[in-house]
């Protein structure tokens, strides 16, 4: 029975529901961008297309958003998003942040710094850049989580 509220608890902190995981449902992220930014629309678009829920706000405070995130400094990118108890910067593809979930690291988040072409959200034409996604936590400790492209 411990091990039962426990797992219900962890899901919880973690923003699913039983039932939603039962179910099948969509995880839920809520994401953060400026008004006036366009690839922010077409990552939502990814999430979206990838199973995710998507609440957007838009701000003209991203920097305050980043700072009360806990951002480290050289890890920004136009958008900002919350997961659970997680920290999503920048243009991470959706793969990325479900292993993010189903993983559970002790970490504050992942990103993509700056806004390499070819990740989810940036895409121009055939072109695809290297990128890295970096797990981050709280003590300004980093790691690469992924490479793509």
């Amino acid at each position: 029975m411990k091990k039962h509220t426990l797992a219900l608890g962890l899901m919880a902190a973690l923003g699913f529901s039983t039932t939603a995981l039962a179910g099948g449902a969509a995880p839920s992220i809520h994401v953060y961008k400026s008004p006036t930014c366009g690839c922010c629309g077409d990552w939502i678009d990814h999430l979206e297309d990838n199973g995710f829920t998507v609440t957007a706000t838009d701000t003209n405070d991203m920097g305050r958003i980043k700072a009360d995130a806990g951002l480290i400094a050289g890890l920004g990118s136009c958008h900002t998003a919350f997961i659970g108890d997680y920290v999503i910067e920048g243009h991470v593809p959706a793969d990325d942040i479900k292993r993010l979930i189903s993983e559970a690291p002790r970490a504050t988040g992942l990103s993509v710094p700056g806004m390499p072409i070819g990740s989810p959200g940036m895409e121009m034409g055939d072109r695809k850049d290297h990128f890295k996604v970096i797990l981050f936590n709280e003590s300004g400790q980093t790691r690469i989580f992924s490479e793509h492209n």
